[in-house]
């Protein structure tokens, strides 16, 4: 059985100890032992980090550039073989994974070209004889917390800025998906960035991210993860005067009026709903549909539904692969009989299935004549299971799918250009869908929502600089 080892100021070091990482399509199958950190490994990757800031956040833009450009060239030459890999271990397919794997490889890529984009400004003063420069300058040593449903791509897009803007890492991925990320970290390692700019530490959160948030060296956290661990996050962090990045929850609607074109209004809430196993903070989970379009919304999500193929996420044909987790699957499961206890009508699916292999598999569930105030459609779920409210008209479509405490991504489908105009404007979501998936994003534009769903400012694109560095205002005498 092969051992993976921690990262720390450019050495491969040994944990406490190892823990296997179970393939949830097959439990029969352990991909790798990847060893669990403590505090003390916290300690030295800050050390290394800190011992490697004053070069790298002074170095070059073009030797920053030249190195992120080397990681997006390599893991886009081995996006098959890290989809696998990934498919493997977190259970979306593998197109899907390959897919993540391109992602990942065009983040590097794109923040290579931000390296060499860095700007300013000059203003004049309002005394004379007096310049003003406006510089931006990196933040120092920052950590990274990740989160297991996108195990290289969210590390890819918090990792690349970092770099790009001067900032030195400390990474600690996800306990249940480590091996992509110490793919990931081996690719870096042999990127040329010097010993120490980088460093993964694996481990439990409980320990090595508390350590992390917790600890005098670190000057900044980007967390991606759930509600109550990021609400903590942000105490810890305003405690400590940290400067903090949160994207957590969400509870995200799919509007469907009666002018939509049934087809494609289902095939876009199926793919946001039920695909990567629902497990995605952007998945629709919240159908909401008028009532002219409703009933024949609900057979033909119904027949659709019958057409998804559950399945060993490797396997050729898989439309959708396991649930991530025992305990995410226990999660799922529960949630379908709270459903039905508070008056939902499961129309199709929410059964645990037995297939070829052992692992963790659901069929996709779909809940009608659900209530705007039951628990389904208030709690994040995290799973394959969506709910469809009933609407008289547009107004209650956008009230409701305004009535959460999330405000990550929502959609709508319509052929109307006016009800389209006005749910861009006046919903209450960071990323807003016309006619398309609410999951599925680009990698060179701002991701994050509003209210409970995102705290800080935004991830991707160039809007990344707003937390990757901080602000310097510079006054010369002529």
């Amino acid at each position: 059985m092969q051992q993976h080892d921690n990262l720390i100021g450019g050495e491969w070091q040994k944990g406490n100890s190892y823990s296997p990482n179970l393939n949830p399509s097959n439990l029969g199958d352990t991909i790798a032992e990847y060893t669990q950190g403590d505090a003390a490994h916290v300690d030295a990757a800050v050390a290394a980090a800190t011992a490697a800031l004053p070069a790298w956040s002074t170095s070059g833009i073009q030797m920053r550039s030249d190195a992120l450009d080397k990681i997006g060239n390599e893991i886009l030459a081995r996006k098959e073989e890290l989809g696998t890999l990934l498919a493997r271990e977190e259970g979306k397919t593998k197109a899907e994974g390959i897919g993540e794997a391109t992602r990942a490889g065009q983040i590097f890529k794109f923040f290579a070209g931000e390296c060499l984009r860095l700007s300013g400004e000059i203003v004049p003063s309002v005394r004379p004889n007096i310049g003003v420069e406006i510089t931006r300058e990196p933040v120092g040593v920052v950590g990274l917390i990740t989160p297991w449903n996108f195990p290289i791509a969210i590390p890819a897009w918090k990792i690349a800025p970092a770099l790009a803007f001067g900032n030195c890492v400390v990474m600690k991925p996800a306990d249940l998906v480590p091996g992509s990320a110490w793919a990931l970290a081996e690719i870096i390692s042999r990127s040329g960035i010097p010993a120490g700019v980088f460093n993964l530490v694996m481990g439990r959160g409980s320990v090595i991210g508390d350590a992390l948030v917790n600890h005098p060296g670190i000057h900044a956290i980007s967390f991606t993860g759930s509600v109550g661990v990021g609400r903590r996050i942000a105490v810890q962090c305003a405690t400590n005067h940290k400067k903090v990045q949160l994207e957590m929850g969400g509870k995200n609607p799919q509007i469907v009026l009666d002018d939509a074109d049934l087809a494609q209004a289902v095939e876009l809430s199926v793919q946001s709903a039920f695909y990567s196993t629902g497990q995605r903070c952007t998945a629709a989970s919240r159908l909401i549909v008028t009532d002219g379009i409703y009933p024949k919304f609900i057979e033909a999500m119904k027949a659709r539904m019958a057409k998804i193929k559950v399945g060993d996420a490797l396997a050729q044909g898989t439309d959708i692969g396991p649930v991530s987790s025992q305990s995410q699957l226990e999660q799922d499961l529960s949630y379908i009989e709270i459903g039905k206890s508070e008056g939902a009508v499961l129309a199709a699916g929410g059964e645990r299935l037995k297939l070829d292999t052992d692992g963790f598999y659901m069929a996709p569930a779909l809940f009608s004549e659900s209530g705007a105030g039951m628990r389904i459609n208030r709690e994040e779920i995290f799973g394959p299971v969506a709910s469809v409210i009933r609407v008289k008209g547009y107004d209650e479509a956008l009230a409701t799918a305004n009535d959460t405490e999330f405000g990550l991504s929502a959609g709508i489908a319509t052929t109307s250009l006016k009800y389209a105009t006005h749910f861009k404007r006046h919903s209450q979501a960071g990323m807003v869908m016309v006619n398309l998936p609410t999951a599925g994003v680009d990698y060179h534009v701002p991701f994050g929502g509003r209210k409970g769903s995102s705290y800080g400012p935004r991830e991707q694109g160039k809007y990344a600089q707003e937390f990757f560095t901080t602000v310097k205002t510079a006054y010369t005498l002529a």
